[in-house]
């Protein structure tokens, strides 16, 4: 049964960095496309970061880029966002999923189309 566990996020000052998890059972991470996603209130899901497990290569939101970096330990089966100089801008639920895409798209956002299969979320607020 393939399940996605997403686990670290808290209430966090402006200016502060938190480090979600993304922990995959019922299959390995092999290589495949992992996308993180976020979903403010009142607002459409978007895509913030995607990375390729197979040969680590990521992509960016511009709005996050310089601060986000996303990461993959094949061997624990967990893929990571690191979210450094947090904006009140950056609160949302934020998912993590496995991509039907086999790499993630070149210039261009991760798309919530692009997901095959989700975890359930977890909450990330940014305010002082």
């Amino acid at each position: 049964q393939v399940q996605l566990v997403e686990s670290g996020g808290d209430l966090v000052q402006p200016g502060g960095s938190l480090r979600l998890s993304c922990a995959a059972s019922g299959f390995g991470l092999g290589y495949l496309a992992i996308g993180w996603f976020r979903q403010a209130p009142g607002k459409e899901r978007e895509g913030v970061s995607c990375i390729n497990t197979g040969d680590g290569s990521t992509q960016y939101r511009d709005s996050v880029k310089g601060r986000f970096t996303v990461s993959r330990d094949n061997a624990k089966n967990t893929v990571y966002l690191q979210m450094n100089s947090l904006e009140p801008e950056d609160t949302g639920v934020y998912y993590c999923a496995v991509l039907s895409l086999h790499r993630c798209r070149v210039g261009s956002p991760v798309l919530p189309d692009d997901s095959r299969y989700w975890g359930q979320g977890t909450q990330v607020t940014v305010s002082s």
